[in-house]
């Protein structure tokens, strides 16, 4: 019931509308009795697009992720994908990859389609990688042909990471080819080399009505190397950013010793200069004293007169400590001046 509703209701008649999809291939649908549709994969919204132009309904296996949400986001986005009659599935291989192979089975076996993507994952680079043998495995157990479908463009309509869809009418294609029969290989599922031959048909025909390059990997395997290519380069843009820290860590070190070593140099220089200046100031006051003792000793006749040459001597002193303030005050001026400028 939800199915029909999404098909016909909530989301079909909207992306027809949009995108105006084109078929190719139509008549080679079948009418009745189960059958795979074997599909290259571009875009996420191939699961969209697929089941739209079908009349039937189509089940499609999808990552388990999307079933194991939770709060409000995760609930919406199980019942979306349940909505467009997708199924979850383990993708971790072994015993999950078998019942991922046998939910697919009693799809078929109810007389109904299966859609699947021989490839395992979306493309990276839109190139069409080596297809996984579980396709054939399903093709041979449930006795059914294949169908291989060509999605076109899918990857510019909605490009991998992007929510929001690019709309263009009549970009988007779905191209069916002739239904594959393998009923020659009956009772060899179990055989690995046949299993690999019916999947290379498969991949072949895809080839063929899509028009992509084929690339003899697996599409998951490109995209590990990718992601260790991309983390790799996120790796060396750290160390190359810490390294980048840590030197001017150390520059911003040797500019604080070369200011302190200046400053030092300069308070060292100033400090003899007053010293100097000490010294000179000092023998200007022996020379005074001196000659006021030698004043004393001409008389009281000459009292004024020494009188006025003390005062003239105390003059002398006091512009002697006025020097010597100026020299003080004039060596602190030039160690701040320096230190600023270093800084």
């Amino acid at each position: 019931m939800l199915y029909w509703l999404m098909k016909n209701v909530l989301v079909g008649p909207i992306v027809r509308t949009l995108f105006k999809p084109w078929v190719e291939g139509e008549e080679h649908i079948p009418e009745t009795g189960g059958a795979i549709f074997a599909s290259n994969h571009l875009s996420f919204s191939d699961s969209v697009f697929l089941p739209l132009v079908v009349d039937r309904r189509m089940t499609f296996p999808a990552k388990m992720e999307y079933f194991t949400g939770t709060g409000i986001k995760g609930w919406l986005t199980k019942t979306f994908f349940k909505g467009m009659g997708q199924i979850p599935i383990d993708r971790s291989g072994g015993e999950a990859s078998m019942a991922a192979l046998n939910s697919g089975l009693k799809v078929l076996r109810r007389g109904e389609l299966f859609g699947i993507y021989p490839e395992g994952t979306r493309s990276p680079d839109g190139k069409l990688y080596k297809g996984k043998t579980g396709v054939a495995r399903m093709a041979l157990e449930a006795k059914v042909p294949v169908i291989p479908v060509a999605m076109i463009n899918t990857e510019k309509a909605q490009p991998t990471g992007q929510v929001i869809p690019n709309i263009e009418r009549g970009q988007v294609g779905i191209r069916f080819g002739k239904p594959l029969d393998f009923s020659r290989y009956e009772g060899m599922e179990d055989d690995r080399t046949v299993l690999r031959s019916i999947t290379d048909e498969i991949m072949y025909e895809l080839m063929q009505l899509s028009g992509q390059e084929y690339v003899d990997v697996y599409a998951a395997s490109v995209k590990e190397r990718i992601a260790a290519r991309a983390k790799a380069a996120v790796e060396g843009a750290r160390v190359a950013v810490d390294k980048a820290v840590d030197q001017t860590k150390v520059t911003a070190e040797q500019v604080r010793h070369q200011v302190e070593e200046r400053v030092e140099t300069a308070r060292t220089q100033i400090e003899g200069q007053i010293e100097t200046a000490r010294t000179q100031i000092e023998q200007v006051g022996e020379q005074i004293r001196a000659r006021t003792k030698s004043d004393e000793s001409d008389g009281s006749d000459t009292a004024a007169v020494d009188g006025d040459a003390v005062d003239g001597d105390a003059q002398d002193a006091e512009a002697v400590e006025a020097v010597e303030e100026s020299v003080v005050t004039d060596g602190e001026a030039a160690s701040e001046e320096t230190a600023d400028q270093h800084r």
